[in-house]
């Protein structure tokens, strides 16, 4: 098993807030993540949450206002970064920020230069819960999975395609249709190729659509979301659950916008709901 290497451990809420380093076979690269831990003598469940465009562990770490809510329900948290990273990882030809680095969009690329290092399906399904599992006191028979925007897509298509695996399933402004939107369009026929049938096992409607399941999900959004109508539609999901019986909540706050002060202000919710879930 990989080695960790400790970035920082600080005291919060009576447990530990870490960061960690480590040498990936999945991406090639070094990654860094983030792992709340209670203080508790037991294995606790534990609940993934993977960040949006351009963020990296960081942005949940330092905004998500998650600690005092995990403490309370005995839920350790973790958080990866959102790609691979360094001056031999391939970016934005053009310089942008919704693709490439901090894009990684939660997929195994198949097309080059990006299929060296961009396998960040594999990383966070495979690589990192092994590595999370050796390390702390995680009982891998409880999961949980949550979201922010590309990291929302990221958390309902592992649901959907990995089933049986997290006993609960939310997001935040999720893009739930990458295949209807340019920041997933741009991603997919980069590190997918042009076939769009490929990009269907990466979208959540698509998926839903072709028949995958899950029981429930919680959604939140902001209506002042400034990528509301254009990249996130939430409208898709609503009534591809509702065509597919699946319960969804879908709650829409009003005023809010797609930042970490709509994301902290309901993060406690998001915790709680997991926790009911997690740890009958």
């Amino acid at each position: 098993m990989t080695s960790l290497e400790t970035v920082s451990e600080v005291r919060s809420h009576g447990g530990v807030q870490g960061v960690y380093r480590h040498a990936s076979a999945a991406t090639s690269t070094d990654m860094v993540f983030s792992v709340f831990v209670p203080e508790r003598d037991e294995p606790m469940p534990v609940l993934w949450y993977l960040s949006g465009l351009t963020c990296t562990h960081a942005n949940v770490t330092e905004k998500g206002e998650y600690r005092a809510a995990c403490a309370e329900a005995g839920i350790i948290l973790v958080a990866p970064d959102t790609s691979p990273r360094g001056p031999d990882v391939p970016d934005d030809p053009e310089g942008l920020w919704d693709f490439g680095q901090g894009a990684g969009f939660y997929l195994d690329s198949t097309v080059a230069p990006w299929d060296r290092h961009f396998h960040m399906r594999l990383y966070c399904l495979e690589e990192l819960p092994a590595l999370v599992g050796a390390h702390f006191p995680v009982d891998m028979a409880r999961q949980g999975i949550t979201g922010h925007s590309m990291g929302g897509h990221g958390a309902l298509t592992f649901a959907l395609t990995s089933p049986g695996r997290f006993r609960s399933v939310s997001a935040f402004a999720p893009i739930v249709a990458p295949c209807q939107v340019p920041w997933g369009r741009k991603a997919f026929r980069h590190y997918l190729g042009d076939d769009p049938a490929a990009w269907r096992a990466h979208d959540t409607v698509a998926l839903i659509e072709d028949g995958a399941r899950i029981d429930e999900l919680l959604v939140d959004i902001g209506t002042a979301d400034p990528f509301l109508d254009k990249e996130l539609k939430p409208e898709l999901l609503e009534a591809a659950c509702t065509d597919a019986g699946i319960a969804l909540t879908l709650n829409r706050r009003e005023g809010y916008d797609h930042s970490y002060y709509f994301i902290s202000t309901f993060m406690a919710d998001h915790v709680r709901w997991h926790a009911e879930r997690l740890t009958q």
